[in-house]
């Protein structure tokens, strides 16, 4: 199979430099030729325009740029072909050092100690060991297991749930509706990696973080959200917060973004905000890895990290 012309479609993420490093290797395109345009073999998208693909009769393979793929289904166009999660270490590096700054950051008061610096008050409050603290990661994928061993290795004990039985060494995991509230009860700081499905949407409600354990070495229960905005209620997280069924939060990701300037939680004193940026998708590390599977798809051999559509990630 000769090499195949790629339709290149993204919104934000530097589309001037995709296009650049793709270009060097293949023949790229920003927009068909017409609407049942031959020449196109894969696509490269996020948050592509809707029904761009759906007549392109040659296209074989579209590639989502981005950690998550809920993008995609919004397209009421989009063809029957296979779809591929692009994964990079570079990706899951990143996510990691987010995850472990948050959780240090909450384990290590952080809060607390910017509040003392403003007042100038020179106090020491006491200091838990890491392993008194448990660290609940929803989402054992590639990025949760990566922040997962990173955590481990400063002393935290860890948890996980998945949809499905997920095993992972030093790590107790819980899977399934029936093994959420176990999880919960376990955890003192929870971190969501999940991807936005239709099973997931909401998902951080009230009800859910009341399940979380209080009573705990960080004096309360903490939330870190890097995963979607659309897995939480932001209504449901501030009300967590003034009632005390959470202690803090820090939030990468909001039901609508950029987050709203009427947003409460801006000026919440238990919130840390972070804009959509705790996995930056870098060209730099992400095309080569797509090339490296266009090639291999072209000499006959099967592609890696297929969506499930049915579970929509």
């Amino acid at each position: 199979m000769e090499k195949g012309r790629i339709l290149l479609s993204v919104t934000g993420f530097n589309p001037q430099r995709w296009h650049e490093l793709l270009a060097a290797e293949r023949d790229v395109v920003l927009k068909p030729d017409s609407a049942t345009d031959p020449s196109i073999t894969y696509a490269v998208v996020w948050k592509q325009p809707p029904n761009i693909l759906a007549k392109l009769p040659n296209l074989r393979v579209i590639f989502s740029i981005g950690a998550g793929v809920d993008h995609l289904f919004n397209d009421p166009g989009l063809p029957d072909v296979p779809i591929v999660r692009v994964v990079a270490d570079n990706l899951a590096r990143h996510m990691t050092e987010y995850v472990v700054w948050r959780v240090i950051d909450h384990h290590r008061q952080g809060a607390l100690y910017r509040a003392q610096q403003q007042k100038k008050i020179w106090h020491e409050p006491l200091q838990r060991p890491a392993e008194d603290v448990s660290v609940g990661i929803m989402g054992l994928g590639q990025l949760g297991r990566a922040a997962a061993r990173t955590l481990m290795g400063l002393g935290f004990r860890l948890n996980g749930w998945s949809r499905t039985e997920q095993a992972m060494e030093g790590v107790t995991t819980f899977h399934g509706e029936q093994g959420l509230i176990p999880f919960l009860n376990a955890t003192d700081i929870l971190v969501v990696l999940l991807p936005h499905t239709p099973a997931t949407e909401g998902i951080i409600s009230h009800d859910l973080l009341r399940h979380l354990r209080r009573r705990n070495a960080l004096g309360g229960a903490v939330l870190i959200n890097a995963g979607r905005g659309k897995l939480q209620k932001d209504a449901d997280i501030v009300r967590a917060l003034d009632d005390g069924t959470l202690k803090e939060a820090s939030l990468d990701v909001f039901e609508v973004e950029p987050l709203p300037k009427t947003s409460p939680m801006w000026t919440h004193p238990k919130v840390f905000i972070t804009p959509h940026a705790a996995a930056t998708s870098d060209p730099e590390h992400l095309i080569p890895p797509m090339l490296k599977q266009m090639d291999a798809f072209e000499r006959g051999e099967p592609l890696d990290h297929i969506v499930d559509r049915a579970a929509g990630y």
